[in-house]
């Protein structure tokens, strides 16, 4: 049996806050936090596939949480948090999200 698993978007962090300084491209454009998705934002994955949801914007983001989604889709817990719940953020080390996902039992 597959659960769906609620994507929460717990917080997003900006270069200063990582850095303690602004961070530009090298083109010259200044770094913000990510601006893909916002903090709140829930999303729901209702199947294990490959794929991420429609609302899901960043693929890079997709490939770093799906492990662990699979986890809680397929029943699994870890041992670092409580049961049906795990945090993991984006490999975006100049302005990571961190997200919350549960697995919903209904």
């Amino acid at each position: 049996m597959a659960y769906k698993v609620k994507i929460t978007v717990f917080k997003r962090f900006s270069p200063e806050e990582i850095f303690g300084k602004e961070m530009t491209y090298p083109d010259g454009r200044k770094m913000v936090a990510c601006p893909l998705f916002k903090d709140g934002q829930e999303i729901i994955v209702k199947t294990i596939y490959a794929d991420p949801p429609e609302d899901f914007k960043c693929s890079w983001g997709w490939n770093d949480l799906f492990k662990d989604i699979s986890v809680l889709s397929c029943g699994g817990d870890f041992t670092h948090t409580e049961p049906n719940i795990t945090y993991t953020t984006c490999r975006d080390g100049m302005k990571p999200v961190v997200f919350k996902l549960e697995r919903i039992e209904d």
